[in-house]
């Protein structure tokens, strides 16, 4: 049986091209990517090792070992990162059962008065699970209009992977589902992770579970949403990590004059109207 670390290594040496690292093409091959004794070599490991590794009869490599493969595949930092996180769980990581206590979902006064002062901007208080915590009026008017807020616990992972509404609403709907997918490897807490995954699976099916799998850090470029009124939005994402309360600020800004325009249409408080009085 396989463990998320060891699922990472061989989903990154499959993407690996030889020639990309200045390492000569052996000819066809049985699979794709960067053949393990290559691998091996770079990183100065034994090829029996690294089938250990891969295979997850390994759980325990030490930080050198760790350094020396994320060298090795040129991992970026993102990457590296995440090659620590998944090392950490994989060591210790014991499934369960019983469901976990969820994250709170208590949002600061002051990250409230925060989201209150971009009004009416676009943002949201989310956390890696992907709950919607707290929203400016803005962010309501722009996916809420979708149905994402529908829910009264709303989270963007679920809508993502079970409404038929989020693959019209997101026109790259595989990256953000690769997203939301990679995303959980690094929620408030592995066993949430977890229980929200073991949620998912059966409903999403294998969209959801290849993704889980797949182990690969996205690249996470401009966001392009269909909203319901009828013009494509693309906007920037700027996050600011919350970590002392496993949150995160998201802030979505205009990429372009038009997508302003059409923000502006959309945010704006509708006029008072007039009351008559008899």
């Amino acid at each position: 049986m396989g463990t998320p670390l060891g699922d990472f290594i061989r989903a990154k040496r499959d993407s690996i091209q030889p020639e990309t690292l200045g390492l000569p093409d052996h000819g066809r091959r049985r699979s794709p990517g960067l053949r393990r004794s290559d691998l091996a070599i770079r990183a100065d490991i034994s090829v029996e090792y690294l089938t250990r590794l891969e295979q997850g009869r390994d759980r325990n490599p030490s930080t050198p070992v760790l350094n020396a493969l994320a060298d090795a595949l040129s991992l970026d930092p993102a990457e590296r990162t995440h090659l620590r996180y998944l090392a950490k769980i994989t060591g210790g990581a014991c499934p369960s059962l019983v469901r976990p206590a969820p994250p709170s979902r208590e949002v600061r006064p002051s990250v409230r008065e925060t989201l209150r002062l971009l009004e009416p901007g676009i943002a949201a208080v989310t956390n890696r699970l992907g709950d919607v915590l707290a929203h400016t009026d803005g962010y309501a008017a722009v996916l809420g209009a979708a149905g994402l807020l529908d829910h009264p616990a709303p989270n963007l992972t679920r809508y993502v992977f079970t409404d038929p509404r989020a693959r019209t609403l997101f026109a790259d709907w595989d990256d953000i589902a690769d997203e939301q997918a990679f995303d959980l490897w690094i929620g408030p807490s592995a066993e949430n992770s977890e229980w929200l995954s073991s949620e998912l699976a059966p409903v999403a099916g294998p969209e959801f579970t290849r993704r889980l799998g797949n182990q690969l850090v996205p690249r996470r470029g401009t966001l392009r949403l269909r909203h319901p009124s009828g013009p494509e939005l693309r906007l920037l994402r700027e996050t600011l990590d919350l970590s002392a309360d496993n949150q995160q600020l998201l802030v979505l800004l205009p990429a372009d004059p038009e997508t302003a325009a059409h923000l502006d249409r959309l945010t704006r408080p509708a006029p008072a109207r007039l009351r008559a009085i008899s």
